[in-house]
This record gives structure tokens, sequence and C-alpha cells, in this order.
């Protein structure tokens, strides 16, 4: 028998804009994929460099969007929601062409 008693039985938080835990559910997966940081070309001298640079928030989730949408539409099939919720589902465990696309 545990000292400490029983664990709590955890749920998803709903959404403070929305008020819906689904779509909490749906934004959560996103952030595995969300860049921190972005390469973009300086020009120094003669010669162009890649510098790092760190991305906000909304223009990171909005790269994150972009690019599940894109892995989404490259995969076979006909139904965009079925395609779309398996990168989803990928996205979440940490798989797929969007966190190859992170990396």
């Amino acid at each position: 028998m545990s000292r400490r008693g029983t664990a709590e039985e955890k749920t998803a938080k709903s959404n403070p804009i929305y008020r819906n835990r689904l779509v909490n559910m749906l934004v959560n997966p996103i952030r595995g994929v969300t860049p921190d940081i972005a390469v973009k070309t300086r020009r120094l001298g003669g010669s162009t460099h890649q510098v790092p640079i760190e991305i906000g928030s909304t223009q990171g989730k909005a790269l994150a969007i972009r690019w599940l949408l894109g892995a989404s539409r490259k995969r076979p099939g006909r139904n965009m929601v079925f395609k779309l919720s398996s990168k989803l589902v990928d996205a979440a465990k940490g798989s797929g062409d969007a966190i190859r696309k992170k990396e």
C-alpha cells in the first residue's frame, strides 16, 4: 500500500480561446514540429553565410502548420482529413516528414 495515496487522473485542459479540449489536443502536437531557430542568409564581405536566428512563437506555429499541410499533401490517398490526421499522429509520436524538416 502506498503512503502517498492514489494518483490523480490527468485530463486535457481546455483551450483558453475556444474553451474546447479537442482544439487544445490538436494544437499541442504542433509544438513538437515548431522550430526554435531558422537559418537566414547574410552577406558578409564578398561571401554569403548561413546565420541561425531565433524564431518567435507566432512565426514558428505558422511554419509548423505549413510543414504539416505540405507533408500531408504529399501523402498518397484521396481524403485530406485522413492524410492530415495521420500526419498529426506521426508528429505526436516524433516521426514523419514534418519532424525531419524541423531537424
